[in-house]
């Protein structure tokens, strides 16, 4: 992320660049990737805002992220699409440079559909996260210098990647002349922009190391499943039981007493209510269960020789709901 309110300059010719160093990577490759390729495509053609597409994207100024105007007006076109708009060229070419190569390399061992949930997750994450450091900022009177601030770019997401791709490297890399260990490149790159690039956000790139942790946390306690998808899974499985429920429900069923008539249950004869099979008298009227059938059965004649017997189960039912 970069810190500013400037609007994108004209092409200082460094987009051909781009798209040169593109278009050789990536037909280079023998598998392709789609997501990553859509996502360079994207933010370059949110850049350039060809006139097809002027109509339909905020200005600049309009999706800037900043923490104050996120949580005063609760604007989610500010933290979301913040981390699409890139200030000029330069910033545009370094971080669709830097996603090309974490992006094959993430997306060829993933999967499409994995590497796709990953990148949803991980600027919901950086975005968040980043929104929280600035807020807890106050405490310590830093609002001038975060919570006011306005920034935008994709870095967040790409410290973020960074982290998950280093996670389990044992080997060295080089960080700008540095040699070391691969799983804290994001922190030294950090440290090093930081220091010697001017008007970068940190809590940006921050919120971006942390989303990363925090989602290979997420990663871990999924059993290694990528969080949305496995949170996705056990929503559609509450769906699926939730819509078997209602077929069984819609199919004639009768939902009573226990659980569903048939099920272990017998139906009392004198007050149709459905009881568990383990009970030989009534929970409600306390009749035997051997009286099967239902009182409408009974004729005329069984009525006048058992009306004393009739007054007494209706004297039991009183009493039992009147317990």
């Amino acid at each position: 992320m970069v810190r500013g309110r400037r609007q994108p300059g004209a092409s200082g010719g460094m987009l051909p660049l781009l798209g040169l160093y593109a278009l050789n990577q990536y037909w280079r490759l023998e598998r392709k990737p789609p997501i990553t390729a859509t996502l360079v495509a994207a933010n370059t053609l949110i850049y350039l805002r060809p006139k097809f597409l002027n109509p339909f994207l905020p200005k600049l100024d309009q999706v800037c992220f900043n923490p104050h105007l996120i949580l005063k007006n609760k604007d989610l076109k500010r933290f979301f699409l913040s981390a699409l708009y890139h200030l000029d060229e330069p910033h545009l070419v370094y971080n669709m440079m830097s996603l090309l190569w974490k992006g094959i390399q993430l997306e060829n061992s993933m999967g499409s559909l994995e590497y796709a949930s990953m990148v949803s997750v991980l600027l919901g994450l950086s975005q968040g996260i980043t929104l929280l450091l600035a807020k807890s900022m106050l405490l310590f009177n830093y609002d001038k210098a975060y919570y006011q601030e306005y920034a935008v770019g994709f870095s967040g997401v790409l410290f973020a990647m960074k982290v998950v791709l280093n996670s389990r490297a044992g080997h060295y890399t080089n960080v700008h002349g540095l040699i070391i260990p691969a799983r804290y490149a994001a922190w030294a790159e950090l440290i090093i922009i930081q220091m010697f690039v001017p008007g970068t956000s940190f809590l940006g790139h921050l919120g971006g190391i942390l989303a990363g942790i925090v989602y290979l946390k997420l990663k871990d306690m999924s059993s290694g499943s990528d969080p949305l998808t496995t949170l996705f899974r056990r929503v559609v499985g509450v769906l699926r039981s939730r819509l078997g429920f209602m077929r069984r429900f819609r199919s004639g069923q009768r939902i009573s007493g226990r659980g569903t008539v048939g099920g272990g249950l017998w139906r009392c004869g004198a007050c149709t209510f459905d009881n568990s099979g383990l009970l030989n008298e009534c929970e409600i009227c306390g009749n035997g269960r051997n009286l099967g059938g239902l009182s409408s059965l009974w004729s005329s004649e069984d009525e006048a020789n058992n009306g004393v017997a009739l007054e007494e189960l209706r004297r039991r039912r009183v009493e039992r709901f009147n317990r």
